[in-house]
Parts: structure tokens; sequence; C-alpha cells
């Protein structure tokens, strides 16, 4: 397997180099090829406007898929009709429990 180390160091090394590229691309685009300078503003809008709607998009989507809460009066009422429940069941075991010791 490969060292989180190596793959670190990689990604800074990765990291640096696309660093100088895109400022060559943006500073002295006649290097690379002829209005390279535009092309890499406009990807670089492209991809930050669609991200910025993916992200809106997927929150749209979710809040469109995801079913409302319950009512806090709903689960008030099966809360206490569970404790309603345990308190019965509380008191079968304390009646079955005293019933054996008076024998």
């Amino acid at each position: 397997m490969v060292n989180d180390k190596v793959v670190g160091w990689g990604l800074v090394a990765l990291s640096i180099v696309g660093i100088l590229f895109y400022a060559v691309g943006l500073f002295a685009p006649d290097l690379i090829m002829e209005g390279f300078d535009w092309l890499l503003v406009k990807v670089t809008v492209f991809i930050a406007v669609a991200a910025v709607l993916g992200i809106l998009g997927w929150i749209g989507y979710t809040l469109a898929t995801t079913p409302p809460p319950k009512p806090i009066e709903e689960i008030e009422k099966e809360l206490e009709e569970e404790l309603k429940r345990l308190e019965k069941e509380l008191e079968k075991q304390q009646e079955g429990g005293q019933g054996g010791q008076q024998q």
C-alpha cells in the first residue's frame, strides 16, 4: 500500500505544478496558445458557477424529496402512550414481586 506521506507530498507537488501552469496561462498566455488567458478565465468561471448552482440544486432536491417531520403534537402523543404503557408494565411487575414476598 502507498504511504500517506507519499500521497500527501504528491498532492503538494501536483498543486504547485497546477498553480504554476495557471499563473503562466493567465499572465503569459502566448507561451501556451494565443487567447489561452480568456479560455482559462472562462473555464474557471464556468467551474465556479457550476459548483455553486450544483450545490443549490442539490439543496433544492433534498428539500423536495425529504418528507416533512412529524408535528410536535403527534410526537408528544406517542411519548405519552409509551409512558403509560411502561407505567402499566412496571405496576404489573411490582404486583407480581409483592405477591411472591408475602407467601
